[in-house]
């Protein structure tokens, strides 16, 4: 047979196709519950022949052979496979006799493995007996004595021959060459042997086998013509029977035979021995001559022989000889333990393999028999295993779950088989399994945001801070490489603010930061390894800059620098303690304390006379100002953050000390020393020149309106009088625009008396702002108030009785000017223009 199906073919006959069918069926059965081969060839083939087409039988193509790595698992290689076409071959000779001693059949069994995926196929190869023994007998030559008186027709048994072949080719028969004294006669024995008997007519045996073609041997009988001993020995039985426990200790009685002889003296006392035995039996057994008591003489292995069959012999003193045989069958012993061999182990087996997949195939052997040799196996460890038994006591041990290299790299376990004897023997074998890596698990970071802190005009490259991410996995697939991935570190089209070194994952800074321009970024950085496809993650890293003491206070007020005119302020002499002059404003752009501010007063024309708040900045005066003092003061207060080391900066204050606008004047004007007083005197000259020239332009057009005005109205023309009752409200004193809204840092309000009744005193505003009245600043004498008693000049037209004062010509000129609607608008912008063009320009 060449495979599970068989390859030997015969003609269909009736009902052929129902035999086909169900052999088809039995071949389906066959390959998938035992998944068994079956071959048959002689014995004594050459090395190199074929036994069969093992490849094609289990289904591969010669395409596949290198990737599926057919190989066999032999105890003993008899056999090979072909590596490029698949076929079974011959790897020895192959003696059946030396292989399976007298039993009636020869097979020898292995495992064929097949890789990719891991599986196993059972191939029993059948030896077939050839005839190639001769009998053969245990003695060249053969005595038998016979008395004269034995009367023609007497049997002598003779010794059988023995050949080591098996069925037909072990089946023998005697004869004798042609004599006439002697003839051949045939007793049956059990099994179909034959016992030769001579009859006393011949001199020659022979023996022939019924193989093809037949092979026989010869024996020569000698007879020697001796005194009447007519009464052979004769055995009880003809067959003895007994049995008995492997590993009986040698020298144990196994049985005994005996033998009666009806004659007397020596012609009637019997003699045992054994007939024609191989040296085997001899080996084994021991048999007492005299007494027939049949013990062991060596130790009996029911793994090696259950059953042994031999003859013995019973000969008297006459020489007259009896035959029987003797059947020992040895009884087994639960005496030896499992024997497991690992036929394949799949290591390593890589993580992600489904439940199920072969990763060892096993063979367990237990020599015994019975429930001595029917062997279970388990496995014994926590690993995610299971074995499973197969036919022809082997085992395939799979996966019973996901396998996780990252928790165990190997796996041990322990199989463990145990037979059913009592008691049971064991023994159990360990194997360890490498779990070979698969790219399941991505880069994981230590932290999922990071914070980083850096100084501000840190240097170009200057470590910023450095992220890590593990990969559980091994190899190129736990390899992490680090990318950016993002983040507001750089606009689009600027160049990023950091690097990540790809290895390490430091981040650098790629230029100075500046605490002023960012505070803070973010970026992305995303870890990748190495495997394919390739895992990442993302982590956050946040940079927060810190500040340093790197910029300086800068003074908002009073104004400092080129082109910035000089701030002065106006402290009347009448000032008291505390008196605010001015407040000194200053920003800093760093934060933190190296933003907060303190004021310190560094120098002054009258240290005593001025102090500056420590945090708030506002200069006041420290006494009451005397008359004493100059009237020109220059203060310089210093701006100090709390920076380390502290930075600063300066503010410079000029102090007039003067109750009025007109009366600081003088002091504003003063030339400076020295080419820049000169450059401020001709730009302060400059600027009063066009302040009067607009002061005449707006006279002039004063004066023509309030003709034209005059002009329409019925009545005595308003310049000869005084001011008249109706030009103004009678809710009170009328004050022109707030100049608030100019250059200037306090408003002046002009004040013009009633014509009608005396008006009430305006209300000044307290200082800092100074108030000028309309003679101060047109510098003439206030008007006089007319004496009851006194007459009216000469020329001069009568007063208007409702007139409560005198005033000069002038004085009545402008007063009357200054009662049109005209004036207050042109007015104010007179006065706004003048004050913009004189304050504007003064410098000291």
């Amino acid at each position: 047979m060449s495979g599970a199906c068989g390859v030997r073919r015969e003609r269909l006959g009736p009902g052929g196709g129902r035999a086909l069918l169900g052999a088809v069926l039995l071949c389906v059965w066959w390959r998938a519950a035992a998944e068994r081969l079956r071959y048959a060839i002689p014995e004594e083939l050459g090395r190199g022949s074929l036994v069969g087409p093992l490849a094609r039988d289990l289904g591969l193509s010669a395409d596949e052979l290198p990737a599926r790595k057919l190989r066999l698992s032999e105890e003993k290689q008899y056999f090979s496979v072909n590596e490029e076409n698949g076929n079974l071959y011959v790897n020895e000779r192959l003696d059946r006799e030396e292989m399976c001693g007298d039993s009636a059949t020869c097979s020898v069994s292995f495992e064929v493995l097949v890789h990719n995926p891991l599986n196993i196929f059972h191939v029993e190869v059948a030896i077939e007996d050839v005839n190639d023994n001769s009998p053969t007998f245990s003695k060249a030559v053969l005595d038998l004595e016979i008395g004269e008186w034995i009367p023609p027709g007497a049997r002598f048994p003779l010794e059988m021959a023995r050949d080591a072949d098996a069925g037909r080719n072990s089946l023998l028969t005697y004869q004798l060459d042609s004599n006439p004294s002697f003839s051949l006669s045939m007793k049956e024995k059990p099994g179909g042997r034959k016992q030769p008997e001579l009859v006393l007519e011949t001199l020659l045996l022979k023996a022939i086998d019924s193989g093809d073609p037949p092979r026989s041997g010869t024996i020569q009988v000698r007879i020697n013509v001796t005194d009447a001993n007519d009464n052979p020995p004769v055995f009880s039985k003809s067959v003895y029977e007994a049995r008995v426990a492997e590993n009986l200790p040698v020298e144990s009685l196994v049985l005994r035979v005996g033998a009666a002889d009806a004659d007397a003296g020596s012609n009637g006392r019997v003699y045992y021995s054994f007939g024609s035995v191989s040296d085997s039996i001899r080996a084994l057994f021991s048999i007492d001559s005299d007494r027939g008591e049949i013990r062991t003489a060596g130790p009996l292995d029911f793994e090696e022989n259950s059953k042994y069959i031999f003859s013995l012999e019973a000969t008297d003193g006459g020489g007259l000889t009896d035959h029987c045989e003797v059947q020992i069958d040895i009884t087994d012993e639960n005496d030896n333990a499992p024997e497991i061999t690992i036929l394949s182990l799949s290591s390593p087996v890589p993580e992600d393999a489904p439940v199920g997949t072969v990763v060892a195939l096993l063979k367990v052997r237990d020599r015994d028999s019975g429930e001595n040799g029917q062997v279970s196996c388990e496995l014994s460890g926590e690993a995610p295993l299971s074995i499973v038994a197969s036919p022809g006591g082997s085992y395939k041990v799979v996966t019973a779950g996901a396998l996780d290299r990252e928790q165990a790299s190997e796996q041990r376990v322990s199989v463990v088989a145990r037979d059913r004897g009592r008691p049971a023997l064991w023994s159990s074998t360990e194997l360890v399994l490498e779990v070979s890596d698969v790219n399941d698990n991505a880069p994981v970071f230590e932290e999922a945001a990071y914070s980083a802190y850096v100084a501000e005009n840190n240097a170009a490259g200057a470590l910023v801070v450095r992220v890590q991410a593990r990969d559980a996995d091994a190899g190129a697939n736990g390899r992490v490489s680090y990318w950016l991935a993002g983040g507001s570190a750089g606009a689009a089209g600027a160049a990023p603010l950091v690097s990540v070194e790809a290895r390490s994952g430091a981040l650098y800074a790629q230029r100075s930061l500046d605490y002023e321009q960012c505070r803070e970024f973010w970026v992305a950085v995303r870890a990748q390894d190495g495997g394919a496809p390739a895992r990442s993650s993302t982590a956050t890293v946040r940079v927060f800059v810190l500040d340093r003491n790197d910029n300086a206070p800068r003074v908002l007020w009073p104004a400092a620098g080129a082109g910035a005119a000089a701030a002065f302020e106006v402290v009347p002499r009448s000032a008291e303690a505390g008196y605010l002059v001015a407040k000194v404003v200053a920003v800093d752009a760093d934060a933190g304390r190296n933003a907060w501010l303190s004021y310190e007063l560094v120098q002054a024309s009258e240290p005593a006379l001025f102090r500056v708040g420590l945090h708030s900045g506002e200069v006041r005066t420290a006494r009451a100002v005397s008359e004493r003092d100059a009237a020109k003061q220059r203060v310089v207060a210093v701006v100090k953050d709390h920076g380390q080391p502290a930075l600063s900066a300066t503010a410079t204050l000029h102090v007039v000390l003067a109750e009025s606008l007109q009366e600081a004047l003088p002091e504003l004007s003063e030339r400076p020393a020295g080419a820049e007083a000169a450059a401020a005197a001709a730009e302060l000259q400059f600027y009063l020149v066009l302040a009067l020239a607009l002061l005449s332009a707006l006279l002039v057009l004063s004066v023509a309106l309030a003709v034209l005005a005059r002009l329409r109205r019925a009545g005595p023309p308003a310049v000869l009088r005084c001011l008249g009752a109706q030009r103004f409200s009678l809710a009170g004193a009328a004050f022109p625009a707030d100049f608030c809204e100019g250059t200037l840092p306090y408003s002046y309000n002009l004040c013009v008396a009633a014509p009608a009744r005396a008006v009430p005193e305006a209300a000044w505003p307290p200082p800092p702002v100074p108030v000028l009245s309309a003679e101060e600043l047109l510098g003439g004498d206030e008007c006089e108030k007319p004496s009851p008693n006194s007459s009216a000049l000469e020329g001069e037209v009568p007063a208007d009785p409702d007139a409560q004062q005198v005033c000069h010509p002038f004085h009545l000129w402008l007063s009357g000017m200054l009662s049109l609607e005209a004036w207050f608008s042109l007015g104010n912008v007179y006065w706004q223009s003048a004050s913009v063009s004189l304050l504007g320009g003064l410098n000291f």
